[in-house]
């Protein structure tokens, strides 16, 4: 924990409004197109808008791709890539949810480096940094804006491929809550466990430092008390600025000391049931949690300690035990649905397998406070039906 390196976007910009600077700082950095990628849901509805206008202020040529909804795959890549060869785009612009942020990073690495997204899956990748990007989340969940880490569906297996490096870290992060507050209630809670699974994993990593710790325990506590608020009331403007400050925090955290048991499950998820990241994690946290717990009593307690549990009084043990339930009710709370209504015992029986098998390989169950082995996952899976 003593020594560590930290890494970030070299600008973060936060507030309400921060959407009209994209324009002018593109223009005062980058010479010549820009590819903008989005969502056509965020481009239906309005809510690119700010970006759109403050690019066109500014005189800042661009090419659109509004074409992927949800998680990326491996085609939506080589979409994406073409049209930004095809244009002579220099930079990326990336607004929305996680999606089109790690489509830009994954256009951005395969533009400098070639080959397909499998090729950096693998440990030991080393490629060079691609064309910036400048990331504005939409929602309050994934931190994709300040980290690394990019996850793209190969469109051949359907395997969620997690690809890490810091030539992938955005150049730049403009983060305004006045683009989150499109978000309906449902991805509101989704993104929301996903920022707070980032925060409580983050914590219990085995890699998780000095400087990341202090991030992760108020992302958590700022979840628990605002999250529910912006669930139940989506203009409450405070509640979606604390939100989407406790996604930065918990983003910062997770890219630096990465995530653990919870991550490394819920991927094969979405990738062989189509269920939402944020979703897949919300659905296991309470479970995984209760397992963990023992690989680090300490840490879990501070945290329960930090969101609000009654823990006076209690030793380590104890107030750890508070966690699971905290979270088992701020899940019902949020009306976050359980995994038997996504997936059924005989579908999760026939992938079992091959998910455990996937989940040891993306690497993150090895920074869990807990060693888990297969048959420990293949448990957990059934557990959290």
């Amino acid at each position: 924990m003593h020594s560590w390196d930290f890494q970030s976007p070299g600008l973060i910009a936060f507030g309400e409004g921060k959407a009209a600077c994209v324009g002018p700082l593109v223009k005062s950095r980058i010479s010549g197109k820009i590819l903008l990628v989005t969502g056509p849901v965020l481009l239906r509805t309005g809510a690119v808008e700010p970006v759109l206008q403050s690019l066109r202020e500014a005189d800042v040529p661009f090419a659109l791709h509004a074409e992927t909804s949800g998680e990326p795959t491996s085609r939506h890549v080589e979409d994406a890539l073409a049209l930004f060869r095809r244009e002579n785009c220099t930079a990326l612009v990336a607004c929305g949810g996680g999606g089109p942020m790690d489509l830009a990073k994954a256009v951005s690495l395969l533009h400098a480096n070639g080959g397909s997204p499998a090729d950096y899956a693998r440990k030991g990748a080393s490629p060079k940094a691609g064309p910036p990007v400048f990331a504005l989340p939409t929602t309050a969940g994934s931190g994709s804006e300040v980290s690394g880490n990019t996850v793209i569906i190969d469109a051949a297996t359907q395997e969620k491929l997690l690809i890490g490096s810091p030539a992938l870290v955005p150049v730049a992060a403009i983060l305004d809550p006045l683009l989150t507050r499109s978000m309906p209630p449902s991805l509101t809670a989704a993104t929301g466990m996903d920022a707070l699974t980032h925060a409580i994993e983050s914590y219990v990593s085995r890699k998780a430092t000095d400087m990341t710790m202090p991030l992760s325990l108020r992302a958590a506590a700022r979840l628990v008390r605002f999250l529910p608020q912006a669930w139940k009331r989506p203009d409450d403007a405070e509640a979606r600025r604390e939100c989407l400050l406790a996604s930065l925090e918990a983003g910062l955290a997770f890219a630096n000391s990465s995530v653990a048991l919870v991550h490394g499950m819920a991927r094969p998820l979405g990738a062989k049931f189509g269920v939402p990241h944020g979703l897949s994690n919300a659905m296991l946290l309470e479970t995984v949690t209760a397992f963990s717990l023992s690989g680090n009593p300490q840490r879990y307690a501070r945290l329960a300690q930090a969101m609000g549990a009654a823990t006076t009084g209690l030793d380590d043990a104890a107030a750890a035990g508070l966690l699971p339930p905290l979270l088992r009710d701020l899940a019902a709370t949020l009306g976050i649905p359980r995994l038997r209504e996504r997936v059924s015992e005989d579908e999760l029986a026939a992938q079992c397998g091959i998910m455990v098998r996937e989940a040891l390989a993306s690497g993150s169950p090895a920074n869990n406070p807990r060693e888990a082995t297969p048959g420990d996952i293949a448990r957990l899976y059934k557990e959290a039906l």
